[in-house]
């Protein structure tokens, strides 16, 4: 049932269902506007993880992320991913990435589900898609049949290769894409194997590009009245990522490979360097520090080195100045230096996940927070990062279909009709 929600110049009526009363833009000036994104209604038909992360990200600010998820197949399979589960049916993976969200279970394949997910459609502010490339046109999940419903619909669509081209229907994956696109001949030291980067950074990248495609589209929209398609891929993030060695490749034919000590390929010192007990990663990055440094470590001589006045020389320089500071830096532990370079020279201690995760900057700032799940108790999780003057909500990821009752009961969808849909495993 429909709403009125009343602006505070009165002159303007808007209608919303009840859980969107937020989705008022800022310009109305309404009482209700609260989180960025309140009101805005995302349909997410994604699983795994790239497509969650990004819309993670809208639902953290307000915009209401409902997942889609065939009832007959068990959802998103991130919820079957362990090794780790709060509850046979919440995995811990799966609530990495689907925070805030809620979950309605619809079988797409059915005629009869289709049919629902219009209804829906013609609610909602965009359709956020993670499926290969041929898929979306296949299932009419792009504008040009959801636009016949809702005409300002944004259907943003994350894949492996893109929706077009020779690669349309491969399945692709975070890994593949670093492989594909030079990441493995960057990590790592020289002369070792090829070495993928740590973490999923394709795949969370690409997710935060498709956050960021909703919402240009979204903006697009309200401007023109008109939605549209929206695309990004994996391997084209990925390639993106590449950044100024593509650049240098590009025009000056240099291949960039990989640095001792993990070290940037132009600047130093940029570079782990050894203390009495390890490591220590320090970022001269802008030819400011380098003085500072020489002053910190009491070495006024290597500041009025000629041969280190600039990053072309220390460039040149580079292992003479590994082994000075190495000879330095080995007088004191890693600690001891952090506090004597604090606020002044760019450096960091080498973490595994626990010590960055116990790391007081990280405990003591309020950088994790705790969530509450029904029948588990209390888990706690990294915040989101993106902040503003209201507090980031923290509600777990969703069962499966816990909200399809809520959801179809706004469309005005009876309980006959939902029992129906529910015998008829479309829901």
């Amino acid at each position: 049932m429909l709403r009125e929600v009343r602006c505070r110049d009165e002159k303007d009526v808007y209608f919303h269902y009840p859980s969107r009363l937020n989705l008022l833009n800022p310009r109305w000036g309404c009482d209700q506007l609260t989180l960025p994104l309140y009101g805005i209604r995302v349909l997410a038909v994604e699983q795994y993880g790239a497509g969650p992360f990004g819309t993670q990200f809208l639902a953290d600010q307000g915009a209401e992320v409902i997942k889609v998820e065939n009832p007959n197949d068990g959802g998103d399979f991130a919820r079957n991913i362990g090794p780790y589960f709060f509850t046979p049916e919440h995995s811990e993976f799966f609530h990495a990435y689907n925070r805030n969200k809620k979950s309605l279970t619809l079988d797409l394949s059915k005629k009869e589900g289709m049919a629902v997910f219009h209804d829906m459609v013609k609610t909602a502010d965009a359709v956020a898609t993670n499926l290969r490339g041929d898929v979306p046109d296949k299932l009419g999940l792009t504008y040009a049949t959801l636009g016949n419903l809702n005409r300002e619909i944004v259907c943003a669509h994350l894949s492996a290769y893109g929706r077009t081209g020779p690669r349309s229907n491969w399945p692709g994956f975070d890994y593949l894409m670093q492989a594909e696109t030079g990441y493995f001949s960057l990590t790592g030291e020289p002369g070792s194997p090829p070495t993928r980067f740590g973490l999923s950074v394709v795949d969370q990248m690409t997710g935060l590009a498709l956050a960021y495609a909703v919402l240009a589209g979204i903006t697009g929209a309200r401007a023109s009245g008109q939605g549209r398609d929206m695309d990004v891929s994996l391997f084209d993030v990925a390639l993106c990522n590449l950044g100024y060695s593509a650049m240098w490749f590009l025009n000056e034919g240099h291949v960039t490979g990989r640095e001792k000590r993990s070290g940037h390929p132009s600047l130093t010192p940029c570079a782990l360097y050894t203390t009495v007990d390890g490591w220590i990663f320090i970022m001269c990055n802008k030819e400011k520090f380098w003085p500072v440094l020489c002053e910190v470590l009491n070495r006024d001589d290597w500041a009025r080195d000629s041969r280190f006045e600039n990053f072309k020389g220390r460039l040149e320089y580079r292992d003479l100045i590994q082994e000075m500071l190495d000879e330095e830096l080995s007088k004191k532990t890693t600690a001891e230096w952090l506090d004597i370079f604090a606020g002044r020279v760019p450096a960091a201690p080498i973490n595994d996940i626990q010590s960055a995760l116990e790391n007081s900057f990280v405990t003591d700032e309020d950088r994790l927070h705790s969530l509450e799940l029904e029948g588990y108790g209390t888990y706690r999780a990294v915040d989101a990062p993106v902040k503003c003057d209201e507090p980031t909500p923290v509600n777990p990821a969703p069962g499966l279909g816990q909200h399809t009752g809520e959801l179809l009961g706004e469309l005005g969808y009876d309980d006959e009709r939902l029992a129906t849909l529910r015998a008829a495993k479309v829901i």
